[in-house]
């Protein structure tokens, strides 16, 4: 049988669905479709699996794409432990390594937006080529006195105190104003992100929104080289409007694509511009 097993994992069609980054800590991948590849990074609290509709998409144009879940999140390990965007950049980093990638075009939602500028930064962009953007919780997701945008410090303190007290109505809020309006998605697709969000484990929950609360990635965005491409909803009630702006005027080689029609949740809102932009950067 042990023969057998180590035979499978010799066939080079065959893929892990979980690699190991740490001690005790494995993370969901989701590698499927053969040709350039394209990594994405989830947001806070989904998963790899958010991305349904680009993994359909994008096989079958002939790109290979690898969805990372973070540990604490979906179907990957949720230890105890620190949950910042040095750990998580450094999770990235071995399953970039095990995976052989090189001259990936790295995309990354949300706080997985923010996730993906500090792995750029900080790894001297090894293995990608490209950046993409999409909602990220970027360049500071909270006001600070040098930066009055997006959310205060209070608000942010808010949700990171709901979160240990009534992880539900944290999750409906937060479903109430993820998309640009009541029926920008259907409830089908509502209900079944949230379903996404309940894999996420508590604790993670919780220090990641203390992570978005107090991280300030300037120093990092002024250090991102490559090609970036940013996508934005115009009525974006989590990341505003104003972040991609600012950050298309940090970044040295970047374009700002505005979603006219969407809030935070572009990638369904609207999904066929989403990926057919995103189709158009990885092949330019």
């Amino acid at each position: 049988m042990k023969d057998k097993q180590k035979n499978l994992n010799a066939q080079p069609g065959v893929r892990k669905e979980f690699i190991k980054v740490a001690p005790n800590v494995r993370l969901h991948i989701t590698d499927i479709g053969e040709g350039l590849p394209l990594v994405l990074i989830h947001g806070w609290p989904l998963s790899d699996a958010m991305y349904e509709y680009q993994y359909q998409y994008f096989v079958e144009r002939g790109i290979r794409v690898i969805g990372i879940t973070l540990r604490g999140f979906g179907k990957s390990s949720k230890p105890y432990g620190q949950y910042n965007y040095e750990v998580f950049a450094a999770d990235i980093k071995t399953v970039l390594e095990k995976l052989e990638i090189k001259d990936a075009v790295l995309g990354g939602f949300s706080m997985g937006g923010a996730i993906s500028i500090y792995f750029t930064s900080r790894y001297k962009g090894e293995h990608i080529s490209k950046l993409a953007l999409f909602g990220a919780a970027a360049p500071i997701w909270t006001q600070r006195p040098d930066f009055p945008f997006n959310v205060t410090q209070e608000a942010a303190q808010q949700l990171i105190d709901l979160s240990r007290v009534d992880r539900p109505k944290l999750y409906e809020d937060f479903g109430k104003i993820f998309t640009a309006s009541e029926d920008s998605v259907s409830p089908g697709m509502g209900a079944w992100l949230n379903t996404i969000n309940w894999e996420a484990s508590p604790y993670a929950a919780t220090q990641c929104l203390i992570a978005l609360k107090d991280t300030d990635l300037r120093p990092q965005l002024a250090e991102v080289a490559i090609q970036t491409v940013i996508f934005h909803g115009r009525y974006d009630k989590i990341c505003d409007f104003q972040l991609a702006e600012k950050m298309h005027e940090s970044l040295k080689d970047s374009k700002l694509v505005p979603f006219e029609h969407s809030g935070h949740a572009l990638f369904i809102e609207e999904a066929e511009k989403f990926n057919q932009e995103l189709e158009e950067f990885i092949l330019g």
